[in-house]
C-alpha cells in the first residue's frame, strides 16, 4: 500500500467535513428544541403604534408600551401589561377613546379584558370609568360586574355595580345603581 501524506490529509479533511455535516443537523434539532420556558411569549413588541384602516380610512389606533404575543399557546392571546390607549373612529371620524392600565385580547373568542383605571370617553364627552371592563367583539357587547361610574355630557351621573350594553351604549342595562339624572321639561 502506498500512503502519502496528501492522501492521509485528504482522508482527515473528508472525515471532518462529514462530521461537521452530521453535527450541523444535530445542532439544528437542538436549536429547534431550545429550552424556552413554557410560559414565555412567542414575541414581544415595544413602542406599539398600530393603525387599523378600512376602505382607506383609519378606523382605530392602538398605542402601548409593550405587547406580548402568546399565540403559541393552546388558548392564544395577546397581553398589554403596561397599559394601552385605543381610539375608535366612526363613519363621521368622531373619536371614542379607551384607556386601561392592563389589557388582554383572546384570539379565539374575540373577548377583550381591560383592567385598572379603565376609562372610555365617547365622541359626545360621555365618560365611563371602571376597575375592569370586557368587550365582546363578536357580539359588539360591553359589560362588567365591577363598580363603575358614568358621567354624561348633560351632567348626569350614574354609579353602579355592573352593567351590560351594546358598544354604542344605546341599549344599556345597569345593576344596583345610584345616580343623578337630569330631565328636561317638554315645553309644548
Amino acid at each position: 500500500m502506498n500512503f502519502t501524506y496528501g492522501k492521509i490529509l485528504k482522508s482527515i479533511v473528508a472525515t471532518l467535513v462529514v462530521t461537521m455535516l452530521f453535527s450541523c443537523e444535530g445542532n439544528l434539532k437542538g436549536v429547534q428544541q431550545m429550552d424556552i420556558p413554557e410560559d414565555a411569549p412567542q414575541s414581544v413588541g415595544t413602542g406599539i403604534n398600530l393603525k387599523y384602516i378600512d376602505s382607506g380610512k383609519v378606523v382605530a389606533t392602538l398605542k402601548s408600551e409593550t405587547m406580548r404575543d402568546f399565540s403559541n399557546k393552546g388558548f392564544p392571546y395577546r397581553e398589554f401589561p403596561d397599559g394601552l390607549t385605543v381610539e375608535f373612529f366612526d363613519e363621521d371620524q368622531k373619536k371614542n377613546t379607551v384607556t386601561a392600565n392592563y389589557g388582554i385580547v383572546y384570539n379565539e373568542t374575540g373577548l377583550i379584558d381591560l383592567q385598572g383605571d379603565v376609562v372610555v370617553v365617547t365622541s359626545d364627552s360621555t365618560q365611563l370609568m371602571a376597575d375592569q371592563l370586557y368587550w365582546d367583539q363578536a357580539r359588539n357587547w360591553v359589560f362588567t360586574d365591577h363598580p363603575n361610574t358614568i358621567r354624561f355630557r348633560n351632567g348626569a351621573v350614574n354609579e353602579g355595580q355592573g352593567f351590560d350594553s351594546n358598544q354604542e351604549f344605546s341599549n344599556f342595562r345597569s345593576r344596583s345603581n345610584v345616580g343623578v339624572q337630569i330631565l328636561e321639561e317638554d315645553k309644548q
